[in-house]
């Protein structure tokens, strides 16, 4: 037949016409050995019965919806709340020196037109193109001293740039000289003199010979370490023209540490201050006593002393030579009838036994102080 299915006789059902009737698989004999591979050929394909496949009855979509849990709602996330962005830290050095950068740097000759000018005019303008045109040699010139000395170079710069108004101030351009190698002489003075200010809360430098042994000292020594000596003080003295204890001096004072305030606490675990290091004014207990022991004997010795005097001389000794506020000359010679000459004579003469007198009585008195 074509194109239609039909039964046999035996009751099984027939394929379509046209297609190849599909062979059953072949059972593998339990005793038969294992398939080989031959050579070439394709690969064996092991079959394994597995387990037949669990078949789950079907849910209505009903059913399903209504034995599911409802979703759990998610709150919404709040606003994002926006905050304004720090400033950026700017650095006030790193600051200054791109500022200055932006300065153009004038020629010899524009400057010195421009120098001519500003001394012609006095032209406030006029001077602020000369001098920011050279804040450049002032920073440059602060830098070589802000390792040696002080470590804000920005208080360095400030005064150099004191210096160079000074300088354009200052200038005369009918020498010939160049405005920029005149003003680096103002410039370091004016930085070294800052330096000098504020090396020490004390001030050093204060003569001609310190100031120069404040800038000289420590490059002398350097050369003369460099030419294979040692650098005494007697030798630094004679290189220097100065004086062998003012180096001495000097030197001390310039590798002495930083100072300390006395009210700085010792440590931070304590409240003591760095005063209670300091001596007590107050004189030792030994040295009390013997003050008290000798005046006791020296009083016991006027005495003595007193015995021997006549009215008038003691009378001297008591209101001249021991009280604590003497009456006058005059007073003592109106009470005996005497010129306030004879009164002084008398006194005189009477100092001089009272001290043959102590020396007698006292010997170890000689240098002693008395109360």
């Amino acid at each position: 037949m074509t194109g239609e299915a039909s039964k046999n006789n035996s009751g099984d059902q027939t394929l379509p016409a046209g297609r190849p009737e599909a062979a059953p698989p072949a059972k593998r004999n339990p005793g038969a050995p294992p398939a080989r591979r031959i050579q070439g050929g394709p690969p064996v394909t092991k079959y394994t019965a597995g387990p037949p496949a669990l078949k789950t009855p079907a849910v209505p979509p009903a059913e399903r919806k209504a034995a599911s849990p409802p979703a759990p709602k998610i709150p919404a996330p709040p606003p994002a709340i926006l905050t304004p962005a720090p400033p950026p830290a700017t650095d006030p050095l790193r600051a200054y020196l791109a500022e200055v950068r932006q300065f153009k740097l004038l020629s010899r000759e524009e400057e010195n037109r421009l120098v001519k000018s500003y001394k012609a005019t006095a032209d406030p303008e006029t001077a602020q193109r000369i001098i920011t045109s050279n804040l450049r040699l002032v920073v440059k010139i602060a830098m070589d001293f802000q390792s040696h000395w002080l470590n804000n170079l920005l208080d360095l710069i400030q005064e150099g740039n004191v210096g160079l108004m000074q300088a354009l101030k200052k200038f005369d351009p009918g020498r010939g000289v160049k405005f920029s190698y005149y003003a680096s002489y103002w410039i370091k003075a004016y930085i070294l003199k800052y330096i000098m200010d504020n090396w020490r809360l004390v001030k050093v430098g204060t003569t001609q010979s310190q100031r120069k042994l404040f800038y000289n000292l420590r490059k002398e020594r350097d050369k003369i370490i460099k030419e294979g000596l040692t650098p005494a003080p007697k030798l630094l003295a004679e290189r220097l023209g100065v004086g062998e204890a003012e180096v001495e001096e000097m030197d001390l004072r310039l590798s002495a540490g930083r100072e300390i305030s006395l009210d700085a606490p010792l440590s931070q675990d304590t409240d003591q201050t760095q005063s209670s290091l300091l001596p007590a004014d107050i004189p030792g207990a030994d040295h009390l006593l013997a003050q008290l022991q000798l005046n006791e004997l020296l009083k016991a010795k006027l005495e003595k002393f007193r015995t021997a005097l006549s009215p008038r001389e003691g009378l001297i000794l008591e209101k001249r030579l021991l009280a604590e506020t003497p009456v006058t000359l005059q007073e003592i010679g109106e009470e005996f009838g005497i010129s306030r000459e004879r009164v002084r004579q008398l006194e005189e003469r009477l100092k001089k036994t009272l001290l043959v007198f102590l020396r007698r009585e006292m010997p170890d008195l000689e240098g002693t102080e008395l109360d």
